[in-house]
């Protein structure tokens, strides 16, 4: 599983004219589901955006996480961070989970999130979305459940 988080001050989600989730301080989450992901990928994922510290402490360094601080997450299924772009222009997203399965993990990762107490948003998965942010920093941050396999 990959995600780009990015500390926002606020970030909202738009389908077809409606907003279907925001957030005021917190974390944006472009979320995307690779093929080879299992249940160990979308927990440690879970409890990486709950206790990453990214947010400023009464020093002002990253030293508090999306909890501490008080801020929400919202969340944005994105398949196309499975995309392969080695070769030739056009993307290929062989590397995707399938849409049905992925949409469960989806789920499993914004369910963990609120279970873990932090205000939880989210996107409509398979929809196409509008997603509008104020970043904050910016600090964007890529955290990937390959890379943290190949480290253990």
């Amino acid at each position: 599983m990959k995600c780009i988080v990015q500390r926002v001050l606020k970030a909202e989600v738009v389908v077809a004219g409606e907003v279907t989730g925001s957030v005021d301080r917190g974390l944006l989450v472009l979320a995307g589901v690779h093929k080879d992901d299992t249940d160990a990928d979308r927990r440690w994922m879970g409890e990486r955006l709950v206790g990453l510290r990214v947010f400023p402490d009464a020093e002002g360094k990253m030293n508090l996480s999306v909890a501490q601080a008080g801020g929400g997450v919202l969340l944005i299924p994105n398949f196309t961070l499975c995309a392969q772009t080695g070769k030739g222009h056009r993307p290929s997203f062989i590397d995707a989970m399938p849409p049905a399965q992925a949409e469960l993990v989806f789920t499993g990762l914004c369910d963990a999130v609120a279970a873990a107490g932090v205000p939880t948003a989210r996107g409509v998965f398979g929809a196409h979305m509008e997603v509008s942010l104020v970043n904050d920093g910016p600090i964007t941050i890529v955290l990937d459940s390959l890379e943290h396999k190949a480290r253990c």
